[in-house]
This record gives structure tokens, sequence and C-alpha cells, in this order.
């Protein structure tokens, strides 16, 4: 893009206002021109010099300023994003039905371009089968509208309705912009796994990987892009992506029975963690204490691909990981084939790992993998961002969707 994205950042009148400051530093300081335009009630949480400072132009919520310029139709118009954060039931309530009473929901009607709308309210509000409905009504117009966070909401409440961290709403943005929001996964639901699991050895101890999640998260974050309902079933620590819902797990076990009952009513799962094979078959209640030597007994840990084959509704898609490398027996392709063989899932995404540092694979920011499909398909990818190989998943899994 040439010049600078121009992105039009609306601010309606809730609490989660002040983290939309976050918002608009994170999209100003990665080169995006934006402009913000809050609602009155946007003004009563942070005040107009705020917004002012940190973009660099008047803010105002009213159409009758700078008439001459007729703003009403002239920022949306020029936009070439249009993201609402926090988007209040009152917004999303004008916006699905077209009333135009400020400056903000004029913009909306005008904008021709792509709209986020990140929603932030009391659960009971969010709930509401009143807000449900504009929601339902605004995704069927291609707007993007991300699943609000679960988390301490204002006072004492906690549930779901909290505004994403702005880090992962900027990163959302700037996807968009990109070029990737297409909306293919729209009405689709998916689960993603990430991260790698821990067998306790006791209370202080465990068994585990390298894994980091960052494959996994960015498979989640390209879903929610893409227009899906994504949960996430996670052990790692990363940052929840926005407009997901997150599962914390931490055994292998404890993954396999999340994954299994979320895949129930999924159209595609994935399995991007790095889940142990063996734990501990006892798992002490105390520390061990120091010895000459230690034996520990393990047993298997179960399946969670083959379980999810086992149990898959007609036209589900199924992606497996193998992180490999190669040995005396055979390459790391040819272990892939045959694992993909072995469980039966449609596609398996094939990629080399080795010790820290290495390019590909675990901890690092990039990868590159083989996607290997069950139709005898292969598709290779060089070594690219971690979210730019979630994309070649997700166009390989919305290929075989029904």
């Amino acid at each position: 893009m040439g010049s600078a994205p121009r992105v039009v950042l609306g601010v309606a009148g809730g609490i989660a206002a002040y983290k939309a400051v976050e918002l608009l530093r994170q999209l100003t300081e990665t080169g995006h021109d934006v402009t913000v335009v809050p609602t009155a009630a946007a003004l009563e949480f942070v005040g107009a010099p705020t917004w002012a400072a940190l973009s660099g132009k008047p803010v105002s919520a009213s159409t009758w300023d700078r008439v001459h310029e007729v703003p009403h139709v002239r920022i949306g118009q020029e936009a070439d994003l249009v993201v609402v954060a926090p988007a209040t039931a009152n917004v999303l309530a004008k916006a699905a039905h077209g009333i135009a009473d400020d400056l903000l929901t004029n913009t909306l009607l005008t904008a021709r371009c792509p709209v986020v709308m990140a929603p932030a309210m009391h659960t009971e509000m969010w709930e509401n089968a009143a807000t449900q409905a504009n929601v339902a009504t605004l995704r069927a117009r291609g707007v993007l509208v991300v699943e609000p966070a679960v988390g301490r909401l204002t006072g004492k409440d906690s549930g779901k309705g909290r505004l994403p961290e702005p880090e992962e709403l900027a990163y959302l943005c700037r996807r968009v912009l990109d070029g990737r929001g297409e909306l293919d996964l729209k009405g689709r639901r998916v689960v993603v796994s990430s991260g790698g699991t821990r067998e306790h050895l006791d209370p202080v101890r465990y068994l585990g990987n390298r894994s980091s999640g960052r494959q996994g998260h960015a498979l989640a974050r390209a879903a929610v892009a893409r227009g899906a309902e994504v949960v996430l079933v996670s052990s790692s620590g990363l940052p929840d992506p926005a407009g997901a819902k997150v599962v914390r797990v931490t055994s292998a076990v404890e993954m396999h029975d999340a994954v299994l009952t979320e895949a129930a009513s999924a159209d595609a799962v994935v399995m991007a963690a790095a889940v142990a094979d063996y734990r501990p078959a006892e798992r002490l209640g105390t520390k061990r204490k120091k010895t000459d030597s230690l034996r520990v007994e393990f047993v298997q840990n179960p399946d969670i691909l083959r379980a999810l084959v086992e149990q898959r509704p007609p036209g589900q898609v199924l992606v497996g990981f193998a992180a490999e490398t190669g040995d005396d027996h055979a390459t790391v392709l040819e272990h892939g084939h045959a694992k993909l063989a072995r469980k039966g899932c449609d596609l398996l995404v094939v990629n080399e790992v080795g010790e820290s540092g290495h390019p590909t694979g675990f901890e690092g920011t990039h990868n590159a993998a083989t996607v290997l499909g069950a139709d005898g398909s292969v598709t290779e990818v060089p070594l690219v961002t971690k979210d730019a190989l979630a994309d070649v998943i997700w166009d390989c899994v919305s290929a075989r969707l029904p």
C-alpha cells in the first residue's frame, strides 16, 4: 500500500473506551493514519484532547463541526478500514437498524471498506436476545463482529463481555488491511489446539516440551479474521486471541477431554498442540526428594487425533501436525506420510524441528512446512511467519469444507 492506510477508530460510550487509547497507539506506531470518531458518551470516559494528541487530528462527535467538509460522508468514504472498539449494545443496535444520529453512526452508513466491531458490555447485555439478533444482522451484512473476551468487567462482575486486548485487536486490523479479510469461514465453527502439554511428576516437576503455542494462536487469530467462531484449547501462556473462546488446559488428558467436547459440533479441528505421548503412571502429592537415581514408570496418553477421527461428524475436516526429525529409517516427509496414513486425518502439517535456535518449529516466530493431504495433495510452504503459514492451512481447510 503506497500511502498510509486510513483507519477510522470509532469509540462508543463504555468503560472500555480507555483501552481504545492503547489500540490507537498501536495503530499509529505501525504507520496507520487514524481518525478517531467517538460518540458523545465516549468523551465522558476519555476526553477529546487525548484522542487528538495521539492521533494528531481534531476530534469531534458531532456532524455539525466543520460542516463545509461534510465529515459525516467524507470520513467513511475515504477510510480503508473502520473499527469500532468498544462497540456498545447501543451502537450495535443503531448500526444494525441503519440509525445515523451522530458522526460515528453516519460514518458506518457511508463506509464501503471492511468494518470490524469489537463489542464490550456486561454479560447480560451481550447475551440479550436483541443484542444477539443485531450481531447476527451485522455479520450477515459482512461486518466482522468480534466475540468479546471473558474476564473482569465493571466493578466486581466477571463474565463474557470484556474488550479483547488492544494488541490483539491491532493485529486483527492490520490483517484485514493487508487484504486477508475475506470471510470464507463465516458461519463455521472451528477448534484449534495450541501449546505443549505438561505431565506432572509431583507438585514441582513436570515433563514437557518446547512448544510456545505461537502456531496454534496464529491459527486461531487467522480463523477469527476469516469470520469463524473459534475455540482455542490451549496450554500456552500467550495472550488470548481477540474473538476466540479460550479453554485452558495443562495435561494431555485435559486437552483430550476439552478438544473432544468442543469438536463434537465443529466444522474443522486443527491439532497444532504438541501433546505428550506419555505421562507418569503416578503423580506424587509431595515433592520427590533428590536421590542417586530415579525410576519413573510411564503410561501412554490418549491419542487425541485418532479419537477425533473415530468420532467425527460427517463433513468435518481434521488437521494434524507432525513435528519431525529425520533419522536412519526415514526422512521427515517419509515419517509424515506414514503418520498421515496411520492417523486417518484429512491434512497433516509436517515441519522439521531441531535444537533451540532452529529456524523452524518450536519457540520461533517463523515456520516452514509441508501440508500433506489424504487426497494425495502436497503443499510446500517455505520459511514464512507463523501467521502466513496459518493462512495456508486455512486455505487448505476451506477448500475441503462442504
